[in-house]
């Protein structure tokens, strides 16, 4: 078969814009809860864990100058989607808001 007789591939099927403020989704990766909303290369499931210390800060990205989304407070549960130096990305399970978290400040499983 040549090139030009090679079927044509296409994905279809909803996918939507979502505020990626209060929907966990990125370029690569989006909570397991939007597959049937939104088309994403690679869905998780959100674990939840607790944080560990007095204050914690959700960022809107990893970089620890960025701008602070809201704040985790000892107890609260954040859902962790991904990890990756040192940094969680997820959401506030209370308020679902998404952003980034120091891994140290979650009571992550060893």
């Amino acid at each position: 078969m040549s090139v030009a007789n090679t079927p044509k591939f296409g994905l279809s099927g909803p996918s939507v814009k979502l505020d990626p403020r209060t929907n966990a989704v990125r370029g690569d990766v989006a909570d397991i809860a939007l597959a049937g909303v939104l088309f994403a290369p690679h869905y998780a499931k959100p674990m939840p864990v607790a944080c560990v210390v007095d204050h914690a800060p959700i960022r809107e990205t990893a970089d620890e100058a960025s701008a602070q989304v809201c704040a985790l407070a000892k107890g609260e549960e954040f859902a962790v989607i991904d990890l990756s130096g040192g940094i969680a990305w997820g959401y506030c399970v209370k308020d679902h808001l998404v952003g980034y978290v120091p891994i140290s400040a979650l009571d992550l499983p060893q």
